[in-house]
């Protein structure tokens, strides 16, 4: 689509610059430290809330069903409208997955910068969205929206689980296997793509291929713990998870799967900010003489990333294993 004969790319009208980093992981907790802790005298039987910072929040509404609860929203990460409705859907999608779930109902939150982009491409955007979450099976019923000065596209997802089925970013064991189900370097990538306006159709493929299989998948072979590689980067989400469980990890930077590109994209300069604050945050944690160029590709903030999951999954690479406490990930 064009506006004036020009074409438009939409990570050009996201003041983030086309990425979806979320806030530095320090600075989060620090935010929500103490407002966890709800579960006792409000009436509900609250499984999963602020206190680990999970994938969404459960709460058991009777003795074989929980609900999950989540949303994710961010800025166009790729220029094409409908390919960025698909990405969107996924990774909101993703979350429910992460906790062994089913998604079962969404709706749409967007910001959209009316006087500046054609609400067609807006039409595009909840296409792409829609099609993505009807191939999930999950309706999409409603949302909101407002006037915004940049883009943004986001869902809010509730699924359902078996309570006592539940894929936790606190249950890991020592001595497992850690399974990714899902290459890196898609982060790279589409900071590419937003300076070059080059396209690299396999990491869209990545992005909106949905988790469900590798949800199904860890939950066959017995997995408890699990959580999905996004903003954080993947030693980001793995610390997260270790120090919930109470436990360390070893991880084989050489068997990590990596979009092909991607580390010529980091050779060529296009790292994120949102990645480099990734390594600043987790590095206090991190063991082993791993190469500055390792570190970032390990810490790449992710869109709709794949399943670190603490178990063998058919099909998915092994990439450490858990080992005895305390949360420390040491890099060979």
């Amino acid at each position: 689509m064009t506006i004036q004969g020009v074409p438009v790319r939409l990570t050009q009208y996201a003041a983030g610059g086309g990425c979806a980093c979320k806030i530095p992981p320090g600075e989060l907790e620090e935010v929500v430290r103490g407002l966890g802790g709800q579960s006792g005298g409000l009436g509900h039987d609250l499984l999963v809330g602020l206190d680990d910072g999970d994938d969404g929040a459960v709460v058991r509404v009777s003795g074989d069903v929980a609900v999950i609860s989540t949303a994710d929203f961010f800025t166009p990460v790729v220029d094409d409208a409908y390919d960025f409705g698909r990405i969107v859907a996924a990774n909101a999608l993703s979350d429910v997955y992460a906790m062994g779930g089913r998604p079962v109902l969404a709706i749409n939150l967007v910001g959209w910068p009316r006087s500046v982009l054609p609400m067609e491409l807006l039409r595009e955007v909840l296409r792409g969205g829609l099609d993505v979450a009807s191939q999930a099976g999950c309706p999409v019923a409603g949302g909101h929206s407002i006037d915004d000065p940049e883009p943004k596209y986001g869902m809010a997802v509730t699924g359902v689980a078996d309570p006592d089925r539940l894929l936790r970013n606190d249950s890991a064991q020592e001595g497992l296997p850690i399974s990714l189900t899902k290459p890196i370097g898609v982060g790279l990538l589409n900071n590419r793509h937003k300076a070059t306006g080059e396209v690299f159709p396999h990491a869209i493929a990545s992005m909106v291929e949905l988790n469900d299989i590798a949800s199904a998948a860890a939950l066959e072979a017995g997995a408890a713990a699990a959580t999905d590689v996004t903003g954080f980067g993947l030693l980001g989400h793995l610390f997260k998870l270790l120090r919930a469980s109470g436990v360390g990890a070893t991880l084989d930077s050489a068997a990590v799967p990596v979009l092909d590109g991607a580390w010529e994209a980091l050779r060529d300069g296009y790292v994120s900010g949102g990645t480099r604050r990734n390594l600043e945050w987790v590095q206090p944690h991190l063991d082993g003489g791993a190469s500055e160029d390792v570190l970032l590709m390990l810490a790449d903030a992710q869109t709709s990333g794949g399943l670190l999951v603490v178990g063998e999954i058919p099909g998915a690479p092994v990439i450490g294993h858990t080992v005895a406490g305390p949360a420390r990930i040491e890099i060979r």
